[in-house]
């Protein structure tokens, strides 16, 4: 009878140990009244215990610093630290040992190992030792795969791997809204502002360290999260910077068009793409997270054809005398020329001091035409309502603007 030789253990044993940063000892003070039987014996017993704060020992937090008991939480944005050990439990010298680590996510499948060397040899009782980062990058679940191959001392090879899995959660919520800037009723301004919602979605605290907005080439972006006091700038949210759990916090940018796209009015009306948020944050003992959003688009404001803004305009004037303004006009086509015709029209409040119906001549696609104009004012107080109205024509159409 054929009998089937008994399966040979390993020579090696492999350890996997995720490395954290320690935390506060925290204990549950047990306290009476004096009066009580047991006196003053508890507190002398809180009072005597070296792990307590001296002069505080009902607070829950001690003064000393106790290891992970579990694997804890693993968020986006965080480095993942693990300890790999493989020690030779054997009386034998193993030779040609290699060990490897991968990461095994969703969509790929990282090398995490510092070295892919052999190492000759490895005595009874000795070990090797190696330790992995990664910055985790994406949500769900993660495999590390630690794989072990050797050579016995009788020449067999030997192979054997162990898994690790873990999930990967999200830490922080963001949401975005974009508003197009309105200089008046009847012109968009080419400025954008973003508001960013960011939430707080763990279980601790988190200190912010840095939210910004880096923006796309088009765009210069300036921060209005602070204020200036006594010379100093300080930020809005005062000295603490700290994000509890489930509080949320917004933040505020302004994206302006560069010098060199904003005379260039067909390509800033079709700039969809603005930035991406940079965050930062730090949590329990430092641990640092770090989050980048994807590109942030918004909806092209509609210009049409042509686009009026005002360039200059005085704050106050005085009844019945002349004032000056300065308008631009803009071909928002890629294609089209167009021959404008200016019409004047007034109003109950508002005279026009000049010729109605003249030529301004041809404007050509993705061009502007800066125009000087000379009003006055027959009624007191604030006027809001369109000025005046323009004509411009191409050969199949015909339009109006105010």
């Amino acid at each position: 009878m054929e009998v089937n030789p008994p399966k040979q253990e390993h020579l090696l044993a492999l350890k996997v140990m995720r490395l954290t940063k320690p935390t506060l000892f925290t204990n549950i003070p047990v306290t009476c009244e004096e009066k009580d039987l047991p006196g003053d014996l508890f507190n002398q017993l809180m009072r005597d215990d070296p792990s307590t704060v001296n002069g505080a020992e009902i607070l829950m937090l001690g003064e000393m610093l106790t290891l992970p008991q579990n694997f804890g939480n693993i968020f986006l944005g965080e480095t993942f630290s693990s300890y790999i050990s493989v020690h030779n439990d054997s009386n034998q010298v193993v030779k040609d040992i290699l060990v490897k680590a991968d990461l095994q996510t969703s969509s790929q499948r990282l090398n995490l190992s510092a070295s892919n060397a052999a190492v000759a040899e490895l005595k009874p009782d000795c070990c090797i030792d190696d330790v992995i980062h990664h910055e985790v990058k994406e949500i769900g679940t993660h495999i590390l795969v630690c794989a072990v191959s050797y050579t016995t001392q009788g020449g067999e090879k030997m192979y054997f791997r162990k898994f690790f899995k873990f999930q990967v959660l999200k830490p922080l919520d963001v949401k975005t809204k974009f508003y197009n800037a309105e200089s008046d009723l009847s012109s968009v301004t080419d400025e954008v502002f973003l508001e960013a919602q960011i939430q707080n979605i763990t279980t601790s605290p988190m200190f912010m360290e840095k939210v910004s907005l880096e923006p796309s080439i088009m765009y210069n972006v300036a921060e209005l999260n602070s204020v200036s006091q006594a010379g100093e700038c300080v930020t809005t949210f005062g000295s603490r910077a700290y994000l509890q759990p489930m509080d949320t916090r917004q933040y505020l940018y302004c994206l302006k068009p560069k010098k060199e796209f904003a005379e260039k009015a067909g390509i800033i009306k079709g700039v969809t793409v603005i930035g991406k948020l940079d965050i930062v944050w730090k949590t329990n003992l430092g641990e640092r997270g770090r989050l980048q959003t994807s590109q942030l688009q918004r909806m092209a404001p509609g210009y049409g054809d042509v686009r009026l803004s005002l360039e200059a305009i005085p704050d106050t004037v005085n009844l019945e005398e002349p004032f000056h303004i300065t308008c631009k006009i803009t071909n928002c086509s890629s294609e089209r020329t167009m021959d404008l015709v200016l019409e004047m029209c007034n109003t109950n409040s508002i005279h026009w001091c000049g010729i109605s119906g003249r030529q301004l001549g041809k404007l050509h696609p993705s061009s502007s035409l800066c125009l000087a104009l000379t009003l006055l004012s027959s009624v007191q107080g604030l006027q809001v309502r369109s000025l005046f109205s323009f004509s411009f024509w191409y050969p199949g159409m015909l339009t109006h603007g105010h």
